[in-house]
């Protein structure tokens, strides 16, 4: 029997439609894809096309096979859109586990929202996003998108492997460009991944990954961006908040960026400039005119989030800032820059990436980085860093957000790369002094002063704006080696001047010290106990990484109960090696009273594998000794 053509191109359709689902069904993950995943991307795939120094258009296809809530974040299904940046289109079509069709999402059903919260500057900086709740797992989603962009300043980096827990089974990346463009790449971390390059011409280039596995979190592991494989690119002739720009040497990169970008963008209404000559008076020195300024721009304004890439790099005017009151990263630090112009005080925008983990400008890679600014006011032989978006850190502080890492001052003659200040292992400190008593039942009282600098001030200077229930939930988690613990008045010295801030804390606790028979046995280490909860990892795959080593000191009194006498003390301890100094001792004194005194040092540093084991086995020490106890007996 002849089937007539039309039914068997439907036929034929249908089938291959189903062919095309079918293939991204569960069942046809390989199992080794599985291991360790909570998603599984079967494609990533991009295509980027620069057309012109003012043209650039990026296609983007990412297939991924959720197993697990966990595995939502790796859906990616995002874009944002600004003036110069347009979203051509954008759907997303989910697959059950079999690769039925569920769903298909069409660009009305993205969310859109603006980018920018509480500015009103800013509001065509926006993102389109995926809000898919799955009904289970596991599911596909294929997500698609094509953006036209007038700026070819950023190109994506292309990152093969984008988080822990997720495998991948291909991954390509497309770049066509002119070759006038001085287009430039730079690779990262290929070593060990399946990864092919192809050259196809001076303006073709195309990479393709297979079947990377998965890699599981292990503790102390650097960044996924210095660990896993990726691709920087850019232009040397480049297009940029609508003026054309050239990246050939860092010195041209910043005399571009200052003269064409941040020109104009510094001019103050006359009235306040006479009110900031006023503030400075006859102050002469620079650096203390700059602390009376940065003080001024702490009270007055507030900070609002513009990511770089989306608000621009280009500053809204130090007129705006002054009369709203806010701004972002560089509209904040470029109106202290402006500030301080107006009385004779010299000062540099500076861009960095800003974060707890410290990552670096690339300094042999000119083009468009970062994602942070801050400001640089000349200061002898080196610089004082301000960090203008904060309400609250001291003059020239900078904290764990921008500390010891490569920046790119933007000086009039050019751009430079320089260090941010280095805060020393020896210099991240917290001095512990106080005083314990135990009484003939066991029970606790004592109080404690603690002093941090260094790194260490910028985690312990928060805890002044909590609320009395979070301070109190704050030290029941530190001392979580106090049962019963009972917190009593608690002070705070926040001294901005020397970059110090002091806790004093009363605490009491109810049988602190188990009694058994006539015998009283508790902690002599009641205020400092290590926390590092350093876990085994067999196999290890991952080197491992402390970016900022410290020192703490203690020296506790510790008044024992009368009508007992100690059975047995603890040996004092000394431990040395590659990752730090351990030190305890227990000093004997007149009338039932002993001091103990602790010191530990750790050093920042990056380690193989190989040394886990034995860091982790140093750390286990620390803390079985920070444990030992005491033993009295009744008399």
């Amino acid at each position: 029997m002849k089937i007539p053509f039309f039914a068997f191109f439907f036929f034929f359709f249908i089938n291959f439609s189903f062919a095309q689902k079918a293939e991204y069904a569960f069942t046809t993950i390989a199992d080794s894809l599985k291991e360790n995943a909570n998603a599984v991307v079967r494609l990533d795939q991009m295509d980027i096309n620069i057309a012109s120094q003012r043209s650039m258009n990026i296609k983007t296809q990412r297939v991924v096979t959720v197993l697990n809530e966990k595995g939502l974040n790796n859906i990616d299904a995002y874009q944002h859109y600004d003036k110069s940046l347009g979203v051509k289109s954008i759907e997303a079509t989910v697959y059950d586990i079999s690769g039925k069709e569920i769903k298909k999402i069409k660009r009305k059903d993205f969310k859109d929202q603006s980018a920018v919260n509480g500015s009103t500057l800013f509001s065509d900086s926006r993102v389109l996003y995926l809000d898919y709740t799955p009904i289970t797992y596991p599911f596909t989603i294929i997500y698609t998108s094509e953006i036209e962009s007038s700026s070819t300043a950023f190109i994506p980096r292309w990152y093969f492997l984008g988080d822990y827990n997720v495998s991948v089974e291909k991954c390509i990346l497309n770049v066509s460009y002119l070759n006038d463009l001085g287009f430039k790449k730079k690779e990262f971390s290929f070593s060990g991944f399946n990864i092919k390059k192809t050259v196809d011409s001076d303006t073709k280039l195309s990479y393709a990954a297979l079947n990377i596995l998965a890699r599981r979190v292990e503790d102390y592991s650097p960044s996924t961006d210095d660990l896993f494989p990726k691709v920087m690119m850019g232009l040397e002739k480049f297009h940029l908040e609508g003026v054309d720009g050239t990246a050939t040497t860092w010195e041209a990169f910043g005399k571009w960026y200052g003269e064409k970008i941040l020109t104009g963008t510094t001019t103050l209404p006359e009235e306040t400039k006479v009110k900031i000559k006023a503030l400075v008076g006859d102050e002469k020195d620079p650096i203390k005119k700059a602390k009376i300024i940065y003080d001024y721009v702490q009270k007055k304004s507030r900070y609002v989030n513009i990511a770089v890439g989306i608000g621009g790099w280009k500053p809204m005017l130090a007129s705006d800032v002054d009369r709203l009151g806010y701004g972002d990263c560089k509209a904040l630090s470029n109106y202290t820059k402006a500030l301080l112009q107006v009385v004779d005080v010299p000062s540099y925008n500076t861009i960095l990436y800003g974060d707890r983990y410290k990552s670096n400008i690339q300094s042999d890679f000119v083009s468009m980085q970062g994602n942070h600014m801050i400001l640089a006011i000349p200061n002898g032989s080196h610089y004082t860093w301000l960090e203008c978006t904060s309400q609250d850190d001291p003059f020239g502080y900078q904290g764990i957000f921008t500390d010891d890492r490569d920046v790119l001052i933007i000086k009039p003659e050019g751009g430079e790369i320089v260090r941010t200040k280095l805060y020393e292992d020896n210099g991240n400190t917290q001095k512990d002094t106080g005083t314990y008593t135990l009484d003939e039942k066991g029970n606790f009282s004592g109080s404690i002063s603690i002093v941090s600098g260094g790194s260490q001030y910028s985690s312990k200077a928060r805890l002044e704006n909590l609320q009395p229930t979070e301070k109190e939930s704050h030290y029941k988690e530190y001392w979580s080696n106090i049962n019963n613990l009972k917190l009593g008045k608690i002070s705070f010295t926040n001294n901005k001047e020397n970059i110090q801030f002091t806790e004093d804390v009363q605490v009491n606790a109810v049988d602190y010290a188990k009694i058994t028979g006539n015998k009283m046995i508790f902690n002599v280490d009641a205020f400092n106990q290590s926390s590092a909860n350093v876990k085994r990892v067999r196999n290890r795959k991952n080197p491992f990484q402390i970016q900022r080593g410290y020192l703490d000191t203690d020296e506790i009194e510790i008044n024992l109960p009368t009508g007992f006498t100690i059975e047995f003390l603890p040996s004092n301890v000394e431990l040395k090696g590659k990752f730090g100094e351990y030190k305890t001792e227990i000093i004997k004194k007149e009338n039932n009273k002993l001091t103990y005194k602790r010191s530990m040092f750790l050093n920042k540093g990056n380690y193989s594998n190989k040394e886990y084991d034995e860091y982790r086995l140093f750390m286990e020490q620390v803390s079985r000794n920070d444990n030992a106890k005491i033993i009295l007996t009744k008399n």
